[in-house]
């Protein structure tokens, strides 16, 4: 009696563990992949700081960025399914046991802000990221010891087919989102945001105090100042830092200046208060960029000159690479200037074209799917793509269960049903042996 009762307990802990890896898994890879490029960036983070950014091409990253979001997520429905238990359960412990002392590194060194482990959805700081990964590390654990225990919500011989789909299927998943843009978009500079209120401080809001800190060196000594303590001239300089003293409120957009290449003004609160349509061309790196498109992009330049429209390209490169980009694809479109980091988050693709009025978002497009010639008929205004773009979450997650979850249902739904059948079958043959059993 108390060996069963543990046998319960056991498999009620091992089930509870297995829960927790998966969903956690089928979540993490999933956000992973809604924003490859996010995660891209990520990972280019992560080989800057450790000084080996520039060896690794990008076709390498990108493969890695989509094969680890494949890894997980499917690690996560097997376990969630209880299946594939024999290679789910020690793939999650190696993943967790490769990613927690990583973790740790981070949180003691915080070389990189935050670890990404759930993208821009679910942001955490390196030791909150540590303490959820101490977790699921001990959870991982107790699964691989147990894996016999964890119970199975598809039989063996359905097993392969749910596989076989959740790797199609994130892995499709991943390269439309990667073509396209992301169907959730966790960042600031989402349709429907208006980018000047976004910067604003909130009435009564406390900023977040910095503090300036210079290394400097004297001797082959080197120490930290404050601008209190600045020594004199016989120190030389190495770098300076800000440290956050005290937390405030932080705007949720920061760093969006635009600064005319040309005459090197500030013009972002021209663009943003522009009561008329304004295009905004992003090309994060020019020296990087698609120009595969680059016909249909001067035509929207074109047809913005003809319609009285606005028509900025915002950029990160340098005036001689700038230069380059014009004289190679003809455009004669201004460029602005603008932090590199706050392009690439504004949007996930170089280039990618947004509309705005008002400073309101109304639209996005990647290289992929700009307006061309049939969309571009009339005036804005009495144009669809002149509104601003219909975009639910609800209804996104609705589209995702419906491809992923109703064909897995049916699946298990028919599992069910031959299993059942084979145990109405099972019991038949049993009842019928019986009663030639009897006739004997």
């Amino acid at each position: 009696m108390e060996t069963e009762k543990r046998h319960i307990i056991e498999g009620v802990v091992v089930n509870v563990c297995r829960f927790v890896l998966g969903v956690t898994f089928v979540f993490s890879g999933f956000v992973k992949a809604v924003d490859p490029m996010g995660f891209y960036y990520k990972v280019e983070d992560y080989l800057e700081a450790f000084g080996i950014g520039q060896w690794v091409p990008y076709i390498f990253i990108i493969f890695f960025v989509i094969g680890l979001s494949a890894v997980e997520f499917c690690v996560g429905i097997f376990l969630t399914f209880g299946i594939r238990r024999r290679v789910a359960s020690p793939i999650a412990l190696l993943l967790m046991a490769v990613m927690t002392p990583l973790t740790l590194y981070l949180a003691l060194f915080n070389p990189v802000s935050d670890c990404g482990c759930f993208g821009d959805a679910v942001v955490l700081t390196n030791w909150e990221t540590f303490g959820k990964n101490v977790v699921l590390l001990a959870a991982g654990f107790v699964v691989f010891r147990r894996a016999e225990r964890i119970w199975r919500f598809v039989s063996s011989k359905m097993e392969w087919m749910v596989s076989l789909y959740s790797f199609l299927f994130i892995f499709v998943f991943s390269f439309y989102c990667l073509a396209n843009l992301p169907v959730f978009d966790f960042r600031p500079y989402r349709i429907g945001v208006n980018i000047r209120q976004g910067m604003e401080m909130p009435e009564g809001a406390k900023p977040s105090v910095f503090e300036a800190r210079f290394i400097l060196e004297k001797d082959g000594e080197r120490r930290e100042f404050t601008l209190e303590d600045y020594p004199d001239s016989t120190w030389t300089f190495v770098e300076a830092r800000s440290v956050l003293v005290e937390e405030g409120y932080e705007p949720p957009i920061q760093n969006f200046a635009m600064m005319d290449v040309e005459t090197g003004e500030d013009i972002t609160q021209e663009v943003l208060t522009d009561t008329g349509y304004v295009f905004l061309l992003v090309v994060n790196r020019v020296e990087e960029a698609d120009d595969g498109n680059i016909d249909l992009i001067n035509e929207i330049y074109d047809y913005s000159v003809e319609h009285g429209y606005g028509f900025y390209a915002l950029t990160s490169s340098a005036r001689d690479e700038i230069e380059l980009w014009c004289d190679r694809t003809g455009a004669e479109y201004s460029f602005c200037q603008m932090d590199d980091i706050t392009l690439k988050t504004v949007i996930r693709s170089n280039p990618g074209l947004l509309l705005l009025k008002g400073g309101t978002i109304l639209n996005k497009w990647s290289d992929n799917q700009l307006p061309d010639e049939y969309d571009l008929t009339d005036t804005l205004d009495r144009l669809e793509i002149g509104r601003q773009k219909d975009v639910s979450d609800l209804r996104t997650v609705g589209y995702v269960l419906l491809w992923f979850f109703v064909p897995l249902t049916l699946v298990v739904a028919l599992d069910l049903a031959v299993v059942k059948r084979r145990e109405e079958k099972r019991r038949e043959a049993e009842r019928l042996a019986r009663e030639a059993e009897k006739k004997k």
